[in-house]
């Protein structure tokens, strides 16, 4: 069995000493050193798994030696200690890549546990299987990245768009990708060079999105002190992409139906007409159609948009794009931070592949750039991972061909609650009108009265509440009697 290799550099003989009583094991073999520079000497005969040392000494100091250390092999973490702990040394330390930073005297078992997970931090690095880059440098100038089948379709739909001057409408969850596509459509058509807009229609209110999109003359309302010129008259010859256009108001969709119409329009308060000719793709995380039907939307303006549809697969129906993702991402953010890439353990590759991804693409690079910061190293770990990525039940996929309330082994397990929530949310999130909580209460009284064939006793045991308290429920929900008798 291999013993794990520590180094101790502290030029004090009696936490010299200390460390020997307290790693006295047959799996760790101490080495100590009483200088930075004697522990520099031991690093290439030595190859400690793990060091730790001290910030104050003779000679050089520690984050001296520190620097020095991650010059030599980024992949030791190393563990900086002392008496005299300040604000200013615990930031430095950490911004030079220590693994963690602990004040004497210190705890005993939390210096066991820390020198402990230290080392499994250490074995994790050794276990990184170095390969080819993934993409294709054209890859990372699109920034939309896939190879499986939903994406190939996306790239085709792409490819047919930019050469007409159609307009496009994107559907799909949020952190899909939607802009991107947008923007790929633009760059890759006739009018490249010319304006591309972006106007987020859920992050104005009506006047102010009026105001941004057509523009106002002066005096048109309080505040309009000059004349505006708005996005359309911006864009002229170029693209205007609307995002979320499922949450204008129909009075602004009247307006915009009009400029796909004729290209005509008036400024907020004006009565000249204004010609634009730009190309519109809009894009939305809501089913259009059913807000058509419930008359949120106008049928004619949903026509107009929907020339040639295209739908974003969510990552959870793509997981086989995850790698590509992360060799993106890591890439992409290691070269803002003007840093060398860094490397993941197998183990993080298959927990990102497994999580559902709620919030899709845009979900999974926030996850890389948080654990990029939390890295100690110049790998990642599990340890630099959300807990919901690594806690056993968050991260099943949502098994959507399963029958309600089984998994695919049978009667879902209490493990399974943080998936079903997961779902959930990515439901409200596509579908602004749904009421998570009163829907899903509902639906579990529903389904209570059901399985006891309307036995209100039986249901109030199943779902953990009093009869009274049901009998309530049962009448704010207006579930049916049939269920409610007896």
């Amino acid at each position: 069995m291999r013993m794990d290799k520590l180094l101790l550099i502290d030029d004090e003989a009696d936490v010299q000493y200390s460390f020997r009583r307290i790693f006295d094991s047959p799996d760790i073999a101490l080495t100590t050193a009483s200088s930075g520079e004697e522990g520099l000497r031991l690093l290439p005969k030595l190859k400690p798994d793990l060091v730790i040392t001290d910030v104050r000494m003779g000679g050089m100091n520690g984050l001296e030696t520190l620097r020095r250390l991650r010059q030599f092999d980024a992949r030791v973490p190393v563990i900086m200690m002392t008496a005299y702990g300040t604000t200013a040394t615990a930031i430095e330390a950490m911004k030079l890549g220590a693994y963690d930073y602990i004040l004497k005297p210190f705890d005993v078992p939390k210096l066991k546990q820390l020198v402990g997970d230290a080392l499994n931090a250490a074995r994790a690095m050794r276990q990184v299987v170095s390969y080819q880059p993934l993409l294709e440098s054209e890859d990372y100038d699109l920034g939309i990245i896939g190879r499986s089948d939903g994406m190939q379709s996306v790239f085709k739909l792409i490819g047919q768009l930019a050469t007409s001057d159609a307009t496009a409408l994107i559907t799909g969850e949020s952190g899909t990708g939607k802009e991107l596509v947008a923007r790929a459509i633009y760059s890759h058509s006739a009018r490249a060079g010319k304006p591309f807009l972006a106007v987020n229609c859920a992050a104005l209110p009506e006047h102010l999105l009026e105001s941004e999109l057509f523009g106002h003359e002066k005096g048109a309302f309080t505040g309009a002190h000059t004349q505006r010129i708005g996005r359309f008259e911006q864009c002229h010859g170029g693209t205007l992409f609307l995002d979320e256009i499922g949450d204008m108001t129909i009075a602004t969709q009247a307006k915009v139906l009009r400029v796909l119409q004729s290209g005509n329009f008036e400024r907020v308060g004006g009565n000249q007409p204004v010609h634009a000719d730009v190309r519109i793709i809009a894009a939305t995380n809501k089913a259009l159609e059913s807000a058509v039907a419930r008359r949120e939307f106008r049928e004619d303006l949903f026509y107009r948009l929907n020339v040639v549809r295209i739908q974003m697969p969510p990552l959870r129906e793509r997981r086989g794009d995850v790698p590509l993702l992360v060799d993106y991402f890591l890439k992409k953010h290691s070269q803002r931070a003007k840093h060398p890439a860094k490397k993941l353990v197998p183990d993080v590759l298959r927990a990102l592949e497994q999580h559902p991804w709620p919030g899709n693409v845009r979900e999974l690079e926030n996850v890389i750039q948080r654990a990029l910061v939390m890295a100690k190293g110049d790998t990642l770990t599990l340890a630099d991972l959300p807990a919901e990525l690594t806690q056993p039940g968050r991260g099943a996929a949502p098994a959507s061909a399963t029958p309600r309330g089984e998994t695919a082994t049978g009667p879902a397990a209490p493990t399974d609650i943080a998936s079903m929530a997961q779902t959930l949310f990515t439901w409200a999130r596509a579908n602004s009108q749904l009421k998570i909580l009163p829907a899903v209460e509902r639906e579990l009284i529903s389904e209570a009265l059901r399985q006891t064939r309307g036995n209100q006793v039986q249901a109030a045991k199943l779902l953990g509440i009093t009869r009274a308290t049901l009998r309530k429920r049962v009448e704010k929900f207006g579930i049916r009697q049939e269920l409610s008798i007896q």
